[in-house]
């Protein structure tokens, strides 16, 4: 365990994957989730976001209890960079991937929120995008110069810093914005090499404007 996480950190099990880097707004209005929020900004700590692979983003009744919640062992986790609790009930906050982590343990606690010891994951090695793969970067710049055009800095899918010659933060950009199965973005996420991560999402995107152009 780093010390940068405490011995239990608090999950938010979802129906996406948060890849390191990337950048995920949340709407908060669960009472599970609301006092996690608030003390996790408070504290400046992060908190885990874990793909489901059983149940519901928010919690569904199931009988007299509640539906039964799984999640996969291997997630990212998310810092709080913008934080907004404008009424009561409601918090809204932006947040970036940070470190990714695998769960060791984990528990839900009385209200219904998850809490896990994690083992945190090596960063990506710093590996240059290759030649033959450059057309991804290129392809990826000018999609953001047309999303530019049509909304604000701050609802940009993609955000600053860039790091348009990094194969590891390239291949985590094209797997959060390409049309996938949740099976399949978790495998890339969970993927330790960034160089085979970046071939696939390339043959995946060479596939998708193949087709569109036939």
């Amino acid at each position: 365990m780093s010390a940068e996480t405490p011995p239990e950190t608090p999950l938010f099990p979802l129906r996406s994957v948060l890849f390191p880097g990337g950048w995920l707004p949340l709407r908060i209005f669960e009472p599970r989730y609301l006092d996690m929020v608030r003390r996790c900004h408070a504290d400046g700590q992060p908190f885990g976001v874990v793909a489901l692979t059983e149940g519901q983003e928010v919690r569904q009744r199931d009988g007299g209890g509640f539906q039964r919640e799984t999640f996969h062992a291997v997630g990212t986790l998310a810092r709080i960079e913008h934080f907004e609790h404008e009424q009561p009930g409601l918090i809204r906050i932006r947040t970036r991937g940070a470190q990714r982590f695998r769960v060791q343990s984990s528990r839900c606690l009385s209200h219904g929120l998850w809490v896990g010891e994690l083992a945190l994951l090596a960063d990506d090695a710093v590996v240059a995008v290759p030649d033959d793969l450059r057309l991804a970067s290129r392809q990826l710049q000018s999609l953001l110069e047309g999303w530019r055009e049509r909304v604000g800095p701050e609802e940009l899918p993609l955000q600053p810093p860039y790091a348009w010659e990094d194969a590891g933060w390239l291949s985590n950009r094209w797997a959060e914005l390409l049309p996938m199965p949740l099976d399949d973005r978790q495998r890339l996420m969970a993927m330790d090499n960034p160089l085979l991560r970046l071939e696939l999402v390339v043959d995946r995107l060479e596939s998708i404007t193949g087709s569109a152009n036939r």
